[in-house]
């Protein structure tokens, strides 16, 4: 049974997810952080044993509707990426903010080669630099996320 407090996950998923899709303009959208991965990421080093690569699959499989790719792409970008960061999350945790950001910046990478990759092997898209950008994005974002999560994790006693 999911108590009214642990709505807070789905909801701050459910808003990752909008930010991830929200039109942007064609310069900005470059730069779009992998909202997704940044909130999936906090929650899953701070509540490992509610939010986990399950999590991970179900929101990818979300935004590959949302956005129109092949079924999976997404989802196994983000079940790799979380998977990552959960079999090593006691460890993250110990790291200071802007440690976790340069972290984030790796797997955010990661994210993105897996899903090129897939693509790649799919279709028929070649890299750009392009595709890396939101990497510096996500770190930038990082520090700010984690600290507004955190704060509402702790205001409303999540565990």
């Amino acid at each position: 049974m999911i108590s009214k407090r642990h709505y807070v996950i789905i909801l701050s998923i459910l808003a990752s997810l909008v930010l991830q899709i929200m039109p942007l303009p064609m310069q900005v959208d470059l730069y779009r952080p992998d909202w997704i991965l940044v909130v999936l990421a906090y929650w899953a080093m701070a509540l490992p044993h509610r939010v986990n690569v399950g999590v991970a699959f179900l929101s990818g499989l979300a935004m590959d509707i949302l956005l129109g790719t092949t079924l999976g792409i997404h989802s196994l970008g983000l079940s790799i990426s979380i998977y990552i960061l959960a079999a090593n999350y006691q460890r993250l945790r110990n790291y200071s903010v802007w440690q976790q950001a340069i972290i984030i910046g790796l797997l955010s990478s990661f994210y993105h080669l897996i899903t090129f990759w897939v693509q790649h092997l799919l279709t028929d898209i070649y890299f750009q630099v392009d595709y890396l950008l939101p990497v510096v994005t996500s770190m930038a974002i990082w520090p700010w996320v984690f600290w507004m999560l955190r704060k509402i994790r702790r205001q409303l006693s999540i565990n």
